[in-house]
């Protein structure tokens, strides 16, 4: 793993301790490299109205989008948890958004990781070219 990876991985591990999660008490932590070489991080967020509840990745992701980025070139998912995270649905839709595939790096709280790609876990994805 690379240098620009493993800041990737620590922003991500370092954004679960912002996670607001009096409910599921399960922190999630995220974090974007976008193309222009900006990380951008972003935690969990729930709410008494669990609908209302945002992923950290689609926090991290809003973030980046929000400074202009349209790029994503790898995503790392870090939780404090024994298991290996990963990305929700929306969350791999989300991401789909900005990247055609892109790594996706998965890291729990024993170090241990998992790289995989956006196109291994959304296969055959929608995007913004099945629209025309």
């Amino acid at each position: 793993m690379g240098e620009r990876y493993r800041e990737l991985c620590k922003r991500a591990a370092e954004a679960c301790d912002n996670a607001y999660t009096p409910y599921s008490h399960y922190k999630v932590g995220a974090a974007v490299l976008w193309e222009s070489g900006i990380i951008t991080s972003g935690s969990n967020v729930e709410n008494a109205s669990y609908g209302l509840t945002v992923c950290a990745e689609r926090n991290a992701i809003f973030a980046g989008a929000c400074l202009g980025e349209r790029k994503i070139c790898a995503v790392a998912v870090a939780v404090p948890a024994d298991n290996i995270p990963s990305p929700c649905g929306a969350c791999r839709q989300v991401i789909r958004e900005f990247a055609e595939d892109c790594d996706i790096l998965l890291i729990n709280g024993k170090g241990q990781s998992k790289k995989t790609t956006l196109g291994e876990l959304l296969p055959d994805s929608f995007g913004a070219h099945n629209l025309n």
